[in-house]
């Protein structure tokens, strides 16, 4: 079961992203600009940001067994739509429901599977969903990518159908029907409404910070760091394996030192960040500074999902689409923010603005901390 869930974060993941990919391709099928093909990205973060909460409170009484397949079958409908697409605007609505789906899956997803597994291995558990996320960003949208060239860009998609379709029928035939209340992590071990406010504005601020600099890491690696185009594809490749490799380290001590993570996930992004503005001149240092924040890229997510399972007021389900979509609204308004530093500062200039907001997203963790730790003592 837990193989199933894995396996539909990582096409969840890679239908978000491959897009990014193949940009030029459905550019030049449809006729239509880069720009618009773009929007095919951007709307689609921003409709899982809008649309997570509503859509979460919903489904609060719909069996998670029932919502899981629902939400499956709307990735394999949508994506067989967008295989098929002859036109622009149908395959804008089809990356929208598949953004109307995802915007659910990601709050159903983790109480269901970490309510498989007893509590003290839980961490672990979000730490193994992660890590299939992740491997989209090194292994499904380079391989989504490299098919669509060699064949038809509507190739991977329909394959990403398969791939939903497989954990469709998985869950549907494996997943026990219960009422949503009653599954063992439908509530949090330890609500506390400070906390989760902390953790909701911390995964906003970071996501943001990421996606500031992030979004025009080309442009940095090749006119900051001079870069040549080859070697920043490598770059960019490892940037995936470091963040895969944040993940899997990060899942290893999640469960016994769950307040920690978050703590050293952001605070190696920040450090990334502006190593990256101050050195990004030096290769060696830029290659170094870029790994440590491709480290820490996965992990934030990561670790502030796995902190709403512990400190969720209410329903986990509820919080952790709080989370998700404050974490891409955090996204949607970094990349805006970086357009708008890019020609005031450069390329160099949207890591030192995505460096403070990481830095920001630090001081709100650490004052937070302290305002509990005084609460207590109180």
């Amino acid at each position: 079961m837990l193989g199933a869930l894995m396996l539909a974060a990582f096409t969840f993941n890679t239908a978000e992203n491959l897009p990014v990919g193949l940009l030029e391709l459905i550019s030049a099928d449809l006729r239509v600009s880069l720009s618009a093909v773009g929007l095919l990205v951007t709307g689609y973060g921003v409709t899982v940001a809008v649309a997570s909460v509503p859509i979460a409170h919903a489904a609060r009484a719909v069996p998670r067994r029932h919502v899981l397949t629902g939400l499956l079958a709307a990735l394999v409908v949508s994506s067989v739509v967008a295989a098929l697409a002859t036109s622009y605007w149908q395959l804008l609505g089809a990356r929208l429901l598949t953004a109307l789906a995802q915007a659910l899956f990601w709050a159903v997803m983790g109480p269901v599977a970490v309510g498989l597994f007893a509590p003290e291995v839980r961490g672990r558990v979000v730490g193994a969903l992660s890590l299939a996320g992740s491997l989209a960003l090194v292994l499904g949208i380079p391989a989504g990518t490299w098919l669509g060239q060699q064949s038809h860009w509507q190739v991977p998609i329909a394959l990403l159908a398969a791939l939903g379709f497989v954990s469709l029928v998985t869950i549907a035939v494996l997943l026990p029907t219960s009422r949503p209340e009653e599954e063992p992590a439908a509530y949090a071990t330890g609500p506390d409404v400070r906390r989760f406010w902390t953790v909701l504005v911390v995964g906003a601020l970071s996501s943001a910070g990421a996606f500031t600099g992030y979004t025009f890491i080309v442009t940095f690696l090749g006119g900051v760091s001079g870069f040549t185009p080859g070697t920043i594809s490598v770059l960019l490749v490892g940037f995936g394996v470091a963040c895969l490799a944040g993940v899997g380290v990060t899942g290893v001590f999640l469960d016994r030192f769950p307040q920690s993570a978050l703590a050293v996930a952001v605070t190696t992004q920040a450090a990334g960040m502006l190593g990256l503005y101050a050195f990004g001149p030096h290769q060696a240092a830029a290659v170094a500074c870029l790994m440590l924040m491709g480290s820490a890229l996965g992990p934030v997510f990561m670790t502030t999902q796995n902190a709403m399972l512990h400190c969720a007021p209410g329903r986990t389900d509820i919080a952790l689409a709080a989370n998700s979509g404050a974490y891409n609204a955090g996204i949607a308004a970094g990349a805006a923010l970086g357009a708008l530093v890019l020609p005031l500062a450069g390329a160099r200039g949207t890591f030192l603005a995505g460096g403070l907001l990481t830095a920001a997203s630090c001081a709100v963790l650490l004052g937070g901390r302290l305002l509990g730790g005084h609460r207590h003592r109180l």
